[in-house]
């Protein structure tokens, strides 16, 4: 029926091995009460509810999380290589969308009640379109979807800036303010 993760041991590409003992609570989770932190560069939060923090989603198929984006608050392009995502606004305006494989764009500004769908390995976004707080879950078709954000992985590691220069077209000079602003070196 199901394989409760056990958090005390290895977690592998199909996730954790499952717990021994099993109780209700492994089913519950309260962590997605609470507003995230935005008071940070992009202004939002992402509070998970993966196999890590809720460990009855091992081996299901399914996670979800919690979206806080302040007024100005922006998700960075990125990607779950592991797991197409559904988007539904609670709270707020949201303007969000994603890039498809063939460069063609599809965005919309989402109100309260509105979903996305955004599909699994695709670069996308999400961004406070209004001037209250906003709110949304997201959920995904994996306990473990991933994460790649397009910026750090550019700007926050030590690839030389001549190397990101020639495959990017950028100049070394915007590369090196990124790299310190996202904390990359090279």
């Amino acid at each position: 029926d199901f394989c409760v993760g056990d958090l005390n041991g290895p977690v592998g590409p199909a996730g954790y091995s499952c717990k021994k003992t099993v109780t209700v609570n492994d089913f519950v989770y309260s962590g997605l009460a609470a507003t995230g932190n935005t008071s940070n560069l992009i202004k939002a939060a992402v509070t998970p509810a993966f196999s890590a923090q809720f460990p009855g989603v091992n081996g299901l198929g399914i996670s979800i999380a919690r979206l806080d984006l302040a007024v100005g608050g922006v998700i960075p392009m990125h990607t779950h290589p592991g797991a197409s995502e559904v988007l539904v606004v609670i709270q707020g305006t949201i303007c969000a969308g994603f890039i498809s494989s063939a460069n063609k764009v599809y965005f919309k500004s989402l109100n309260k009640g509105d979903i996305m769908v955004f599909p699994q390995g695709l670069l996308h976004f999400q961004i406070n379109a209004g001037k209250t707080q906003s709110l949304a879950f997201v959920s995904f078709s994996s306990p473990e979807p991933g994460l790649q954000i397009l910026d750090f992985a550019l700007f926050a590691n030590d690839l030389p800036t001549d190397i990101i220069e020639e495959t990017t077209f950028l100049d070394a000079a915007q590369i090196k303010k990124l790299k310190g602003v996202l904390g990359g070196t090279g």
